[in-house]
């Protein structure tokens, strides 16, 4: 591999908010956030809205994520106008 052309890829800890789970994994994300593991070591965190844990399809539970008015923003945009 050439050297300085490839971001640096360590150790990283995703967050999954909505169902308060982390796991550790190697990863080219960084973050000023850091959390200390069980393990005793300090890594960085990465916050993620939805993983494996939390996803619908592996849960089997439908659940409806709307940031920032997205549906309503659809609705207002190609809603029907009067009439015909």
């Amino acid at each position: 591999m050439r050297e300085g052309i490839h971001p640096a890829y360590g150790p990283v800890v995703f967050r999954d908010r909505a169902a308060n789970y982390a796991f550790l994994t190697r990863s080219t994300m960084t973050s000023e956030k850091t959390i200390e593991w069980a393990d005793g070591h300090t890594y960085p965190v990465v916050d993620v809205e939805i993983s494996d844990v939390s996803h619908p399809f592996y849960t089997g539970n439908a659940r409806v994520v709307d940031t920032a008015g997205r549906v309503e923003r659809f609705e207002r945009r190609y809603a029907k106008r009067g009439g015909a």
